[in-house]
C-alpha cells in the first residue's frame, strides 16, 4: 500500500511537470525608453514689453503639451536682435516684428549685406502699435513737435528703432532734427520720460503696454496721432504698416481715440528645426490659446483665422503641415 501512494505521488509529480512544461512562457519585457529631451529657446523681448509674457507663456504651453520638451524664454533686445540669434542658432524660435522678418530674409534695410537665409515663419499674432508717448509739459502734441527735442528712439538694433526712423522720414525729419537721439528700451524711456530726462519715447508694441501704462497711472502723458497723408505715403513706403486706433482710456488720462499705425508681431523660427518638432510646437500653442491669452491682453488676439495675417516670409514646412490639416 505504501508503495503504491508513493507510486502514485511520483506520477503526479511527473505529470505536473509535464503540463508546466507545455504552459506558454510569459513574453520578454522590453524596457521603456523615455523620450528624448528636446531643448527649445525662445528669444522674446525686454521685461516691460508684451514679448516676454508671451515668450514666458508660450515655453509654459510647449513644456505641458510635449513630451521630453525644455523650453525657455529669455528677455533679448527684440526683433532685431532676435532675428540675428535665429541665424547664429543661439535660439530656435523667437518673436519679432513681420517688418523686420522680411528685411532679414530679403537682405534690405539694416539687414543690407546680411541676410538670415535660416528664418521661417509660424504664425502672426497681433497688430503691433507704434505708440509715441510724450510728457503733457513737453508741449508735443504733433510729429513736427519733435524738433528740437529729447527723443527715445528704441533700443539699439529693435523694431521699434527701425520704426521711429521710417516714421520721421515719412514726417520729412531725420534724427539730426531731434534735439537728442536717445536709444533706450522700454523700460529706461519710461523711467526717463518720468524723471523728465527726455521729452518723448517711441514705443511699438501691443497695447496696453505696461511700461506706458505705468508711467501714465503717475505722469501725465499724451499719446502723439501718427495720422494725416504722411502715413498714407509711409504704408507705400513700408506696406507692412497698417492705420489702427488706440482705444479712449486704454492709459490713464487718455480720454480719446488716438489714430496712429501699426506693424505686426509674429513667432518664427529656424529652418533646420525639424518637421515633427516644429509641427508640434504650432500645434501645441493653437490647442492651449486660452493659456496664451492669458499672459497678455494681445495674447487673445490669435486665432486660426488670423494666423497668416501679415505673413511677409514663407512658412516652415511644420507649420504648413499643421495649417493644412495633414
Amino acid at each position: 500500500m505504501k508503495r503504491f501512494a508513493l507510486f502514485a505521488l511520483v506520477a503526479v509529480l511527473a505529470l505536473s511537470l509535464a503540463l508546466s512544461g507545455c504552459a506558454p512562457k510569459p513574453a520578454p519585457t522590453t524596457p521603456t525608453t523615455p523620450p528624448a529631451t528636446k531643448y527649445v529657446s525662445i528669444a522674446t523681448g525686454g521685461t516691460a514689453g508684451v514679448y516676454f509674457p508671451l515668450g514666458g507663456s508660450l515655453a509654459e504651453i510647449l513644456n505641458k503639451s510635449i513630451s521630453g520638451m525644455t523650453a525657455t524664454a529669455q528677455s533679448t533686445g527684440a526683433s532685431v536682435a532676435n532675428v540675428n540669434m535665429i541665424g547664429t542658432k543661439e535660439v530656435e524660435l523667437a518673436l519679432v516684428q513681420n517688418d523686420i522678418a522680411y528685411y532679414a530674409l530679403s537682405g534690405t534695410e539694416m539687414f543690407e549685406g546680411k541676410k538670415v537665409e535660416n528664418l521661417r515663419g509660424i504664425t502672426t499674432l497681433y497688430n503691433e502699435t507704434i505708440q509715441l508717448v510724450a510728457t503733457e509739459s513737453s508741449g508735443i502734441k504733433t510729429i513736427s513737435d519733435l524738433k528740437g527735442k529729447s527723443v527715445a528712439v528704441g533700443a539699439p538694433g529693435s523694431g521699434t528703432e527701425a520704426n521711429a526712423r521710417q516714421i520721421l522720414e515719412a514726417f520729412g525729419m531725420t534724427y539730426s532734427d531731434l534735439g537728442k537721439t536717445d536709444y533706450l528700451s522700454f523700460a529706461d524711456a519710461a523711467n526717463n520720460l518720468k524723471d523728465g530726462h527726455i521729452d518723448a519715447a517711441f514705443v511699438t508694441a501691443g497695447t496696453p503696454t505696461a511700461a506706458v501704462l505705468e508711467m501714465s497711472k503717475t505722469n501725465r502723458v499724451v499719446i502723439v496721432p501718427i495720422s494725416g497723408t504722411q502715413t498714407d505715403t509711409l504704408i507705400a513706403n513700408y506696406p507692412f504698416y497698417a492705420k489702427v486706433t488706440i482705444p479712449a482710456n486704454t492709459y490713464e488720462g487718455q480720454t480719446a481715440a488716438v489714430d496712429t499705425v501699426a506693424v505686426r508681431a509674429m513667432i518664427v523660427v529656424g529652418s533646420e528645426v525639424s518637421v515633427d518638432l516644429v509641427y508640434d510646437i504650432t500645434k501645441s500653442l493653437f490647442t492651449n490659446l486660452g493659456d496664451f491669452g492669458a499672459a497678455h491682453a494681445r495674447g487673445r488676439d490669435l486665432s486660426l483665422g488670423s494666423a497668416q495675417d501679415g505673413m511677409p516670409i514663407p512658412l516652415h514646412p511644420g507649420a504648413e503641415k499643421f495649417f493644412s490639416g495633414n
